[in-house]
């Protein structure tokens, strides 16, 4: 039997297999939390379809997307990069890439993590909702609002509050499977 997800999956293997094991499900490590940055940042305009099949690429080209590594990238790695055909080749995107990985470096060495940071915006709980359509779900609400306008003042670009709540449900802080989805349950756990 064919389990109830949400619809927005389709029927790509990658998508399904995406939303059965990693969307939504809480995040507080801050290297996977840079990736979803990077990666949402990346994202913008596009389907995220286009940006999840390219993941491995982006991971290669940004050596495992770490933040200390990206952060010293200069010129030539953005010339590299704009040069690497497995990863999306705007020259914003991926200057945003760099400026955020100092960012984020700056940011964490503050508030000890960037995980810390993100998580005390939602109290350290996940926001758990109850939508029944997938009509239902917000591009962007309140706490998104919040958070993208904190991340722009501290220098983050490609931060707006459209991606930013992107990343808050991918990584687990806002709970946005349907409540029809087998899922929506287990990413409560």
């Amino acid at each position: 039997m064919v389990p109830s997800r949400c619809p927005w999956t389709g029927t790509d293997p990658d998508y399904i297999r995406y939303h059965d094991e990693e969307w939504g499900v809480p995040i507080r490590d801050d290297r996977a939390l840079f990736e979803l940055l990077l990666l949402e940042g990346a994202q913008a305009g596009l389907s995220w379809i286009t940006v999840l099949k390219r993941r491995e690429a982006y991971r290669r080209a940004f050596e495992g997307c770490d933040p200390e590594r990206v952060a010293r990238y200069g010129p030539d790695d953005e010339t590299r990069l704009l040069m690497d055909p497995g990863i999306i080749r705007n020259r914003l995107k991926i200057a945003s890439a760099i400026r955020n990985a100092r960012a984020f470096l700056t940011l964490k060495q503050e508030r000890g993590s960037f995980a810390e940071y993100l998580w005390d915006f939602s109290g350290g709980r996940p926001v758990v909702n109850r939508w029944n359509s997938v009509s239902e779900i917000p591009a962007r609400t309140e706490l998104s609002d919040r958070v993208s306008a904190d991340l722009k003042r501290r220098g983050f670009t490609f931060v707006g509050s459209v991606i930013v709540y992107a990343l808050l449900q991918s990584a687990g802080i806002v709970n946005d499977h349907l409540v029809s989805c087998f899922r929506w349950k287990e990413c409560q756990r």
